[in-house]
């Protein structure tokens, strides 16, 4: 059994009903397997994916304050560390029994490299049976949680998933495009703050993070998923429909697909557009 004593990071209080009014969630809030769907659908629904604070060297806090404020006062969004960070709160308030995990990204990466941990990943305890739960992965993060099952397809709102047990860890496969596709490799051993503080630090200012230099949001939506890299807009409509993709030649209409399809409040004390002009020029 996954247990593992709460750092004190972890569990400083959170305003459940601000953040369930953000997502849009008005069920039950019971630890059930049936409210941990809802809530984590609801949740890739409201509050997408997006770096604009890393791309924009602005610091990316974890502590929980400065992730309500972002992500629910705010209206902004995140990555992974973030999401799952404030999920996982979330998540214990609620009386769920939760643990932290690290992920090496596969999706992206080419066969044989070895990546950092540079993914949170939560396993959720429900009736003694452990579930994946993450909210943070991008253009194919989960829409509802899945069953620590090895080598079964098991089915979200949106695509299938799988888990391939190796010697020591778990690999997790979406079906998209057709296709098996590699996300992500962890094992169960509990990562803490500290883990994901140097993760973060990584991630959001060395000089080749991907987080740095591309501009990045994703979001699921009820039929179909959002996604945007640089200026490359696309729509990928579920059950193998076409995939859409759009180049947006403009600041003005990158920010307009950053409000409109992501639902992101955009900041306003900086100059968004002409930061952002360099991905159409």
């Amino acid at each position: 059994m996954l247990t593992q004593q709460l750092p004190q990071t972890f569990t400083d209080s959170i305003n459940l009903d601000a953040y369930l009014q953000r997502i849009g969630y008005r069920g039950e809030r019971t630890p059930t397997l049936q409210t941990l769907e809802a809530i984590h659908y609801s949740h890739t629904q409201a509050i997408a994916f997006e770096n604009l604070s890393p791309l924009f060297r602005q610091p990316v806090l974890l502590d929980l304050i400065s992730l309500q404020k972002k992500l629910i006062e705010e209206g902004r969004g995140g990555y992974c560390f973030e999401q799952n960070s404030l999920f996982r709160s979330v998540l214990i308030d609620l009386g769920f029994q939760v643990s932290s995990l690290g992920a090496r990204v596969l999706w992206g990466v080419p066969e044989g490299v070895i990546t950092p941990r540079s993914h949170m990943v939560l396993i959720v305890h429900i009736d003694h049976e452990p579930y994946i739960a993450d909210v943070g992965f991008g253009g194919l993060t989960l829409t509802t949680p899945i069953r620590l099952t090895p080598e079964t397809q098991q089915p979200t709102s949106h695509e299938l998933f799988r888990l391939i047990k190796t010697k020591d860890s778990y690999i997790m496969q979406a079906h998209f495009a057709q296709k098996w596709q590699s996300l992500y490799q962890f094992d169960l051993q509990p990562q803490y703050p500290p883990d994901y503080e140097v993760s973060n630090w990584y991630i959001s200012t060395h000089p080749k993070s991907l987080f740095v230099n591309s501009l990045i949001a994703a979001r699921p939506d009820t039929d179909r998923r959002y996604a945007l890299r640089d200026n490359r807009f696309s729509i990928h409509p579920l059950n193998n429909g076409k995939t859409e993709h759009h180049m947006l030649t403009t600041a003005q209409e990158l920010c307009s697909v950053l409000t409109r399809e992501f639902r992101l409040q955009l900041p306003t004390n900086i100059d968004l557009e002409g930061m952002l002009q360099r991905f159409v020029d």
